[in-house]
């Protein structure tokens, strides 16, 4: 018997040395001054620039991409989920008003598929590029045995600041004020689970196109509208979308009254429906519905922060108000 090695168990560490090598341009391309890059160091190094801040105060976020891995698994196209699972974090991290920073992900994997995983991290760069911020560090576990050799997952961690007067959370909300939803590019990365059962393995494959869209990032949109305007609330629409992830914000005793006819729901949610003979209210608990991410301002607000938001080109739609409701949290009209 010839002797056994961390190689014949399965995990490469010249491969993952190649892999680590190859991505590192990309890598480059999202850092800022405030990276230090200190070769000796087994953590990532940000220096906060403290004199842009009177009170800072840093907002975290972890989450990964879910099982929309397996449509791209099933369609062989990786360069996508990466921005997503940017998207996932950022976008929480910015309903709290905040900036990202930093963000650091982590990929686990079966077999080291160099090609497979170039991929990946070429989307974490193009999401952390769109949403400003540097990817400073990250992880590559080859589990054979955990994983199929052609399986792999994804996390992810940023951070952000806010101004600690500037914390946005839903708290100054009241009756009458506004709810402006900006729309997603599709189903995002929540409800999967739901697709997957709903279409077999050759409709996602043909659907892959619709389906593997990227999540949207609202960082560049939505930052200037904080520092420009009172904002009373963010929700971004993942899962539990407007029966959970929308009333997050809501303070005891109000409810939102979201007018279903106000924004187009994309067809991918339509056939979704149609396919799987979905009820409506598994539909709007699951996915979004062509909202990605809702704002609250005061009905005085909301027509020069409309104003606002097509100066920039920011497509967006009146959808609902806030109202007394001790018994719901949600109503749709």
């Amino acid at each position: 018997m010839s002797a056994i090695t961390y190689k014949t168990s399965g995990v490469n560490i010249n491969e993952a040395n190649v892999f680590v090598k190859a991505i590192q341009k990309d890598i480059a391309g999202t850092l800022n001054p405030s990276v230090l890059r200190d070769r000796g160091a087994f953590g990532s190094l940000f220096a906060l620039d403290l004199k842009k801040y009177r009170h800072p105060v840093l907002v975290s976020s972890t989450d990964g991409v879910g099982t929309k891995l397996l449509v791209a698994k099933v369609a062989g196209k990786h360069d996508t989920v990466g921005i997503d699972l940017v998207a996932m974090n950022v976008n929480d991290i910015l309903c709290a008003g905040a900036q990202p920073l930093f963000f650091l992900d982590y990929i686990a994997c079966g077999r080291l598929d160099t090609k497979v995983l170039k991929a990946v991290v070429q989307g974490i760069t193009d999401g952390c590029k769109m949403a400003g911020c540097a990817l400073v560090g990250g992880e590559t576990a080859e589990m054979p045995g955990m994983y199929a050799a052609d399986d792999y997952d994804l996390a992810g961690f940023s951070v952000g600041v806010v101004e600690k007067d500037k914390i946005i959370n839903g708290s100054r909300i009241q009756t009458g004020d506004q709810v402006i939803g900006l729309p997603s590019s599709g189903v995002h990365s929540n409800g999967f689970s739901l697709a997957r059962r709903v279409f077999s393995l050759s409709e996602q494959k043909k659907l892959a196109p619709e389906l593997l869209k990227p999540t949207r990032i609202y960082v560049r949109e939505v930052l200037p509208l904080i520092r420009k305007f009172s904002i009373k609330g963010i929700a971004h629409i993942t899962g539990g979308a407007f029966y959970e992830k929308l009333t997050k914000i809501l303070p005891a005793g109000k409810c939102f009254a979201i007018d279903r006819g106000s924004w187009p729901v994309p067809k991918i949610f339509q056939i979704i429906q149609k396919k799987g003979t979905i009820n409506d209210h598994e539909m709007f608990r699951t996915f979004n519905m062509g909202i990605g991410l809702a704002i609250v301002v005061a009905a005085k607000d909301v027509s020069v922060v409309r104003t606002f938001l097509r100066r920039q080109k920011t497509r967006h739609y009146l959808i609902g108000e806030v109202v007394n409701d001790k018994k719901n949290k949600v109503i749709f009209n």
